[in-house]
């Protein structure tokens, strides 16, 4: 398999560092490696993920898990800080030095904003972003926008609605900024105290239409997207704001029956209440599809930093 762009070693830190060219390429390679994600293979024998998680995950870091088994690597690394050196008062700096001698690789989760930009100037292996606080969440982005080519078979000329906690989802972020490179129509969706940030707005709203509401019954029979988010309680600084705008939204039946029967929804995952059970089972449900192809999206994401697609 060739490749039209170089990612060998590069790290994957914020999805502003990438074009759409390069996002789009990314995006047809995720699709050949669906095959992949059946049968398996050994493109990555011998080569070792570290997997640094200073925070709680489940679906990044079982999904950069899985897709290294499924190309025939291996995984080493920790789940929470308190079984590793980190307790015993190890820098970042010194945690990342260390294990870059054990691993070809490392994606890291932090609770600190610039962590992963700070890791990836200490490490001389690539680093991939699984998460850097309310700050971004590249690969999810990646998976995300795969999801909806594959569910709308395009990305431009779409209407698409970030819904929820869009101050501190870190999700969102990452997203507007992907989508701000399609021709697509964006909407945010949130209460007043989660509006998305100030610099994202900025930066997004000079290359696409972007429009902000707090109502989406408002929009909603014009959307082909709709991205749900939970809201952060973890990252309020004040619990009695959380408080405030806890329930806001909630997606169900009743809602959708003014949606475009072809809506797609999607949720990052976890959930709270924000989207109803009874959703699952309905045409609209998509984020558990999500899931899925979050596995696919970083075997070729692996496979695109650790060399084993060439030119």
């Amino acid at each position: 398999m060739k490749t039209r762009f170089n990612f060998t070693n590069r790290d994957i830190v914020s999805i502003k560092g990438f074009t759409r060219e390069e996002i789009d390429y990314i995006l047809e390679i995720a699709a050949a490696f669906e095959p992949l994600a059946e049968k398996g293979s050994d493109m990555l024998k011998g080569k070792v993920l570290a997997e640094l998680f200073f925070e709680p995950s489940t679906r990044t870091r079982l999904s950069f898990e899985t897709a290294m088994y499924k190309l025939g690597g291996n995984v080493i690394g920790f789940a929470e800080p308190g079984v590793s050196s980190v307790k015993k008062g190890e820098t970042l700096a010194d945690t990342v030095r260390v294990v870059e001698n054990y691993s070809d690789v490392i994606v890291m989760r932090h609770p600190l904003e610039g962590a992963a930009r700070f890791a990836a100037e200490y490490a001389h292996v690539p680093v991939i972003n699984g998460g850097s606080g309310a700050e971004e969440h590249p690969t999810q982005a990646l998976l995300d926008l795969y999801t909806i080519l594959k569910a709308k078979g395009r990305i431009d000329g779409l209407n698409i609605a970030l819904m929820g906690d869009l101050r501190y989802g870190r999700t969102v972020h990452s997203l507007a900024y992907a989508l701000s490179l399609y021709d697509v129509k964006l909407n945010m969706v949130s209460p007043e105290l989660l509006r998305m940030r100030t610099e994202v707005l900025e930066d997004i709203k000079t290359r696409i239409d972007v429009t902000e509401h707090r109502d989406v019954e408002d929009i909603l029979p014009e959307l082909d997207v709709l991205y749900v988010t939970r809201i952060q309680k973890e990252r309020f600084p004040d619990l009695g704001e959380y408080e405030k705008v806890r329930g806001t939204y909630k997606v169900d039946l009743d809602l959708l029956r003014n949606a475009k029967d072809d809506l797609v929804v999607l949720h990052p995952l976890p959930r709270v209440d924000e989207i109803a059970v009874e959703v699952d089972s309905t045409p609209f449900a998509k984020y558990f599809e999500q899931t899925r192809n979050g596995v696919i999206v970083r075997m070729a994401l692996l496979a695109l930093v650790l060399g084993a697609i060439k030119e």
